[in-house]
């Protein structure tokens, strides 16, 4: 398993305690007491006036976390102040962590062997999926057997008649397969827009591969369609050499391939038109501009790190690096394994969500139903005004929502 991105600025807001040992020379004995602060009851400070000053002095702000920033990593002088053999045992602690590392890292690489040899097993019955959601071969009756067990029974549904054989023959395979199955991920159905439904119900086969060294290639097969020219379209990730702390393989960065769009059909971008009126001819134009858009697509172009030096760039692109990694990981280790369960949105019933994504959607649904009470207000008020004049309220077109 590969360990998220590091080197994660520090969140500002908490002051770092680097070692949290005390800044003084302490005692070694057993009543060495924990550092701490004296306590400040919560009248003597004016929060309203704390948060007016910061408000109103951004590059206050902004000092003030930088020197918190820059705690990081700094000594509070506690272990300078250590006798000597007291500091000859710290260095040998140091020195048996090592070799603890060391065999963190050795088990890593073993446990990476490991998916390797078991992934060589796995891959024949990847290739069998793929030709029966192809149409280029039937499972057997033991397998639609075994995959019936667990299936609720339905005696309306056992009571219907069988498709007819003509009507068997004009489907082949599973349509639309891979598009289902994405759509059930949640990571990935945000980033499905409708305009991309259309090229996505040619995907194929999703599969994955490993690197001779650490990392992996997803590798997306598309059949012939109207968007681009590709039959294979690859994404790479790529880790560091070095281990990170507790063994884990580091990512690095990921490289897309290059989609081959065909005229007028790039999904990642749109063009937008804008009239532009001549101050001495009054002679009017339409301007188009391609601007690029939300897109599944965007996926095969990953962000890369900022060359210059801003925080607020660099701050941002942390965060599209990480949903990348988060994605990589998620079509690795969750849809292509288990691609049949995300299909049936069986799958949908392990996926874990904590209390912040439980309290959001609470929040959304009170947040609707305070929406619809003012709605309900203003279409009372709105009522009232057209009966004045005459005429009926005009009904306004509801919002259509992706389910």
């Amino acid at each position: 398993m590969a360990e998220p991105i590091r080197n994660k600025r520090p969140d500002p807001a908490t002051a770092p305690t680097p070692q949290n040992t005390p800044a003084a020379t302490a005692p070694i004995s057993s009543h060495a007491q924990q550092p701490g602060v004296a306590s400040i009851k919560e009248e003597d400070l004016d929060r309203a006036a704390a948060a007016s000053i910061f408000a109103q002095n951004p590059q206050l702000v902004s000092l003030i976390q930088g020197r918190l920033g820059g705690l990081i990593g700094r000594s509070s002088g506690y272990i300078e102040s250590l006798p000597t053999e007291v500091k000859r045992r710290v260095s040998g602690l140091k020195g048996i962590q090592k070799e603890h590392s060391k065999l963190e890292a050795e088990f890593q690489e073993e446990v990476l062997q490991l998916e390797k040899k078991y992934f060589a097993k796995f891959t024949p019955l990847y290739e069998k999926r793929s030709e029966i959601i192809n149409g280029k071969a039937e499972p057997t009756e033991a397998e639609i057997k075994a995959g019936e067990e667990d299936e609720p029974k339905d005696e309306d549904e056992a009571a219907k008649e069988p498709e007819t054989t003509e009507t068997a023959k004009n489907v082949a395979g599973i349509p639309e397969f891979w598009l289902s199955a994405m759509k059930n991920q949640v990571s990935l159905a945000e980033m499905i827009t409708d305009r991309d439904e259309e090229a996505l119900k040619s995907l194929i086969d999703i599969r994955m591969e490993y690197l001779d060294k650490p990392g992996f290639r997803l590798i997306f097969e598309f059949a012939e369609n109207a968007f681009f020219t590709n039959k294979i379209v690859t994404k790479t990730y790529f880790y560091q050499n070095e281990s990170g702390y507790g063994g884990d393989f580091i990512y690095d960065h990921a490289e897309g391939e290059k989609i081959e769009w065909k005229e007028g059909q790039d999904l990642t971008v749109r063009i937008e038109q804008k009239k532009q009126r001549n101050k001495n001819t009054k002679q009017t134009r339409i301007v188009k501009k391609t601007v690029p858009t939300e897109s599944f697509f965007n996926f095969f172009s990953p962000p890369k790190a900022p060359i210059e030096d801003d925080d607020d760039a660099a701050s941002d692109i942390e965060e599209r690096l990480e949903l990348d990694y988060q994605l990589g990981e998620d079509i690795k280790e969750k849809l292509i394994p288990r691609a049949i369960d995300w299909f049936t949105g069986e799958a949908l019933a392990f996926e874990e969500l904590d209390e912040d994504d439980l309290e959001d959607f609470d929040d959304e649904d009170d947040e609707d139903d305070d929406e619809d009470d003012d709605q309900d207000d203003e279409d009372e008020e709105e009522s009232d005004e057209d009966d004045e004049d005459g005429t009926k309220p005009k009904q306004e077109a509801a919002d259509c929502k992706q389910s």
